[in-house]
């Protein structure tokens, strides 16, 4: 189901958009990958369980509590990966922000450009003040990505999650908008 409210944003390479029903198989490859599951909080074994992160997407939109984009090549549309909005706080003006990218095409900067574009979403369209990230200690790539995109380390967590029956660590990173934005 397509809204055509939902936000596109384009540069001159990348597109994103509104993941629809026929995204399914590039989430499943996605969040089935075990390169891309490391350190995510998320995955599935077969494509019909996808359908939850599907439902997930959509209810974010319905109950207007973020958003999640499709990342797209602006050329041929190729799926990229995803990343987005999340527990999104009218209240406290603040939003999660996560995102992941199919293996095949790590180390081209394409979150280094998507990134600041769901952000700049979230501060001028969403009013937000502040953007927040939860990283798992160990992902050192996200971390290091986090601090390329201006997000400042804040903390961690340590031991404040368990993942395949073992405590993790969360590291918190935070982007504040520039002016009051009250």
């Amino acid at each position: 189901m397509t809204n055509t409210a939902f936000p596109i944003i384009q540069t001159e390479r990348l597109l994103l958009r509104q993941i629809v029903e026929a995204d399914i198989d590039h989430i499943f490859k996605g969040l089935s990958h075990p390169d891309i599951i490391r350190y995510y909080g998320v995955n599935y074994q077969t494509r019909e369980a996808t359908k939850e992160q599907m439902d997930f997407f959509a209810d974010l939109e319905h109950n207007a509590t973020g958003k999640w984009w499709a990342v797209c090549s602006s050329g041929d549309g190729t799926f990229y990966g995803a990343g987005g909005l999340n527990s999104l706080s009218k209240e406290h003006k603040k939003a999660e922000i996560g995102f992941w990218l199919l293996t095949d095409f790590w180390g081209q900067g394409i979150m280094k450009e998507a990134m600041p574009l769901i952000c700049n979403y979230g501060f001028d369209q969403l009013g937000l003040h502040r953007i927040e990230g939860f990283v798992e200690s160990a992902n050192l790539n996200c971390k290091n990505a986090m601090a390329k995109l201006d997000f400042r380390h804040e903390g961690t967590m340590t031991d404040c999650e368990i993942k395949n029956g073992e405590f993790i660590s969360l590291d918190i990173y935070a982007k504040i908008a520039i002016g009051p934005n009250i």
